[in-house]
């Protein structure tokens, strides 16, 4: 499968209110995400997801938003601070080899890869990452767009996960999207 990331100026047609019709951010995250949580989403993009999650972890929680592209992470920035969530969303700019989230290790509740994990360079080092991070029963919600990732790549991604230390929970339903819920063992 081709590494390929998506350009920064698509952010802005990802955040379209059309995109809310089937892929509703509270409906989506509703269930997993709540009130105190530490929620890392890698490739937030200008925040599509971002900020309803930071609505749902309340005043109490925090969101590590990790992008490759500072172009991204600039549109998101100025979204946050538009919505008045600076206080509980951390932006920051991954290398290429990296999330650069050491730091939170043992201290990740939840962790949402949105159509980003076709596009890393390393998945095996990504699912590791996001394991040392994640604490014990930590969720992954792992969702590939259906248009760009073959089912069998979906497949293979999520037994890199498994390798990593993550077993499926469910499979919840994502319209146009491969989808699967992983709990961290331990």
């Amino acid at each position: 499968m081709a590494h390929r990331v998506c350009p920064w100026w698509i952010g802005y047609f990802l955040l379209s209110p059309l995109r809310r019709f089937g892929q509703n951010p509270h409906e989506i995250l509703g269930p997993y995400v709540h009130e105190g949580q530490t929620v890392l989403e890698p490739g937030p993009g200008m925040g599509f997801f971002t900020l309803e999650a930071a609505r749902l972890v309340g005043r109490s929680g925090r969101i590590v938003a990790v992008d490759i592209q500072p172009k991204m992470l600039d549109g998101l920035r100025r979204r946050v601070e538009k919505a008045g969530l600076l206080d509980r969303i951390e932006v920051r700019l991954a290398a290429t080899n990296s999330l650069n989230v050491a730091d939170l290790a043992n201290s990740v509740d939840f962790t949402l890869a949105f159509a980003v994990v076709h596009e890393l360079p390393d998945t095996v080092r990504f699912f590791q990452e996001v394991a040392t991070v994640s604490k014990a029963g930590a969720q992954l919600l792992l969702a590939e767009p259906k248009g760009h990732v073959k089912a069998a790549d979906f497949s293979n991604e999520l037994h890199l996960a498994a390798d990593a230390g993550f077993e499926l929970a469910t499979q919840p339903t994502i319209a146009r999207s491969h989808t699967a819920l992983l709990r961290k063992k331990g």
